[in-house]
């Protein structure tokens, strides 16, 4: 199956984890994917990892909370490809987790909410004027089940995530009638490497409250976020798709 033959997806946070695993999957369907991440050596090789299966890959090292570096990488983008049709934003980070309120700290709060609320509105911002002028577009939110229910401990990821949900519901219904859509994505615990660092504790209360009693899959997202960012999503905006195992169902 090829959706994406002769589209061009940004994934971000696409050197790693779901956002890698997303950008294969958009890769192996056809597409031309541009992966932004900051961490230069992974990135430089999940750019030849997917070179090596002859999927056509991009690497920009990017800090998506800098308005400079985003556009610039959107005008590389353009300047190469000529078009967007795709914008996933999968770069995140949880901060300091298995906290209380009363002891978060501010520092780490305002990290978190960079990363995962400014850069993604960053991100949206720079690529709408290229899906507006082409009458066509899909962006994908990576948010959380914790930005629905929020994890005790997990303050600043989970305030971060509710602001995705809203920021998607805002976007979606503000392009409602231009062809471009804005969903997200909530997944609950996925087997990543952001995961792995989390306390066992953290961890296992997550995973305790999802009935199938196991973590998520990237591939599952990735399955689930391929249909969100291809034209066959085309009757769905502002909507947030469940991926939590059966914990949230609406």
């Amino acid at each position: 199956m090829n959706r994406f033959d002769r589209q061009v997806a940004i994934v971000t946070g696409g050197a790693q984890g779901i956002g890698f695993g997303i950008a294969e999957r958009l890769a192996g369907e056809g597409a031309r994917v541009v992966l932004l991440d900051l961490d230069a050596p992974r990135l430089a090789e999940a750019e030849r990892s997917l070179a090596a299966r002859k999927l056509s890959a991009l690497g920009i090292r990017t800090d998506v909370t800098e308005q400079g570096a985003v556009e610039a990488a959107v005008r590389q983008t353009l300047d190469r490809h000529g078009r967007i049709d795709a914008l996933v934003t999968a770069a995140g980070i949880t901060g300091k987790t298995n906290i209380p309120t009363q002891n978060v700290d501010p520092a780490d709060f305002d990290r978190v909410l960079a990363l995962n609320v400014r850069g993604m509105f960053l991100c949206i911002r720079a690529v709408l004027p290229a899906m507006l002028k082409a009458n066509y577009g899909r962006i994908v939110n990576i948010a959380s089940i914790a930005g629905k229910e929020g994890n005790a401990g997990m303050l600043a990821y989970s305030t971060s995530k509710a602001a995705v949900i809203g920021m998607t519901k805002v976007v979606g219904k503000e392009l409602a009638e231009t062809g471009v859509t804005c969903n997200a994505i909530a997944p609950a615990v996925v087997r990543t490497a952001m995961v792995a660092a989390l306390p066992g504790a953290q961890v296992k209360y997550m995973t305790d409250k999802i009935p199938m009693k196991r973590t998520g899959e990237i591939a599952e997202i990735a399955a689930l976020a391929a249909f969100a960012a291809s034209r066959e999503c085309s009757f769905t905006t502002g909507f947030t798709f469940d991926a939590s195992g059966g914990r949230a169902t609406y």
